[in-house]
């Protein structure tokens, strides 16, 4: 059944308690006062008792499914009784009425508040001299009044608790999907790591064992060297491998990101290819980059040789770093027969995840990236990133 409009109030209680209590003793001695001390006075005084503690037993039946409308029938009737007496009790009809409200359902509320405050002016009728009409109409209609307004406040209440439970709701779905993208996100970034570090890696080495393979019986001294570079790239992306696990950058760059070890690392790059010249350029005064910055340069120029070796059949390729006054910008130029950079990525001729990987990689350093192309014409690949990283705004 449905709960009483005041129900959820339950602070309420103690107060409701204190305050039937203090009526009721207040009410015993004005009559006591007023009347002699006989066998009326004696029951009515009993019978004050008894509703003081049928009151006070609320929190015991509270628990139970219908006992607190038998609770309430019980308060009522003998108040009603009290009231009728002795008129001087009806002032402990606000506590009664506060708790009938707490148990009954609106509807059935509203019918014993009403009569609950025609009783109220009856037993009051019964000490004046004359009938007045607003002893009557008065009462019960600021019993109405309130009750009706007690209805609108607690309707008040649940709509803005539904709105309130609506948006704890979105919030948990918001942090779901924000969970879920950030998940997407950190999936997106290691297979980008992978791709442009320990796959332009397994590039290589499957080229130089190749080699070795077509070398072995003929070229026997340049088939070990093969294999000796194969096993030095193979160490490399192990090393690779763990620092993508441990989001560090690359090897050689996690304490020195001077433009020297820039470079340094970009002519490991070039010299882990097989079948392509790769040459390694700096112009400008080489400067200490971001650590960032450095790991970002080196993991798009292996992306980017990465494409060449696999997908623009070229012979040569030019990877140049530019130091800028406010900038650094990494160009990797090749010979190949290059491509349409409008068509959609995967599409037949293009060069697969690695360019996209580039963009996001620049984009998060509040850099940038760009494609020239066209086919028969060659590739170039340019990268730029600040000399200074913005932290990402929280």
């Amino acid at each position: 059944m449905e709960e009483g409009i005041l129900a959820p109030v339950a602070r309420l209680d103690r107060w409701l308690d204190a305050v039937l209590v203090a009526l009721l003793v207040t009410c015993s001695v004005r009559y006591l006062l007023r009347h002699d001390l006989d066998g009326t006075a004696v029951l009515v005084l009993a019978g004050a008792a008894v509703l003081g503690a049928a009151y006070l037993t609320r929190r015991l039946v509270a628990g139970h499914a219908a006992w607190p409308y038998v609770w309430i029938t019980v308060v009522v009737v003998l108040w009603v009784a009290l009231s009728l007496v002795a008129p001087s009790f009806a002032w402990t009809a606000v506590p009664v009425a506060f708790a009938v409200l707490q148990v009954l359902p609106f509807a059935y509320a509203v019918t014993v508040v009403v009569v609950m405050t025609t009783v109220v002016s009856v037993a009051w009728s019964r000490i004046i001299d004359e009938l007045d009409p607003t002893v009557v109409v008065g009462p019960v209609g600021i019993a109405l009044v309130t009750v009706l307004s007690y209805r609108a406040l607690e309707r008040e209440a649940r709509t803005r608790q539904t709105l309130i439970d609506e948006l704890t709701d979105a919030q948990a779905d918001l942090a779901a999907a924000q969970r879920r993208s950030g998940a997407l996100a950190e999936r997106t970034r290691l297979s980008r790591e992978i791709h442009d570090s320990v796959g332009q890696g397994l590039s290589s080495i499957t080229l130089l064992l190749s080699a070795a393979e077509q070398d072995w019986d003929r070229r026997p001294a340049a088939a070990r060297e093969h294999v000796a570079t194969a096993g030095v790239a193979a160490r490399e992306g192990l090393d690779e491998v763990r620092r993508v696990v441990r989001d560090l950058a690359p090897a050689g760059l996690e304490d020195d990101a001077t433009g020297d070890a820039l470079t340094a690392a970009l002519e490991r790059v070039a010299g882990g290819t097989h079948g392509l010249d790769v040459q390694v350029r700096v112009h400008g005064a080489p400067v200490a980059v971001d650590p960032a910055v450095a790991s970002a340069l080196v993991r798009s120029a292996r992306g980017a040789v990465a494409n060449v070796v696999e997908h623009a059949d070229a012979t040569r390729a030019v990877v140049s770093l530019t130091f800028l006054s406010d900038e650094v910008r990494l160009d990797v130029r090749d010979d190949g027969h290059g491509f349409d950079p409008a068509r959609r990525p995967g599409a037949r001729g293009n060069r697969g995840h690695g360019l996209d990987g580039i963009r996001e990689r620049a984009s998060g350093l509040g850099g940038s990236a760009a494609v020239e192309s066209a086919p028969g014409e060659g590739t170039t690949v340019t990268v730029r990133f600040p000399l200074v990283v913005e932290e990402p705004r929280g």
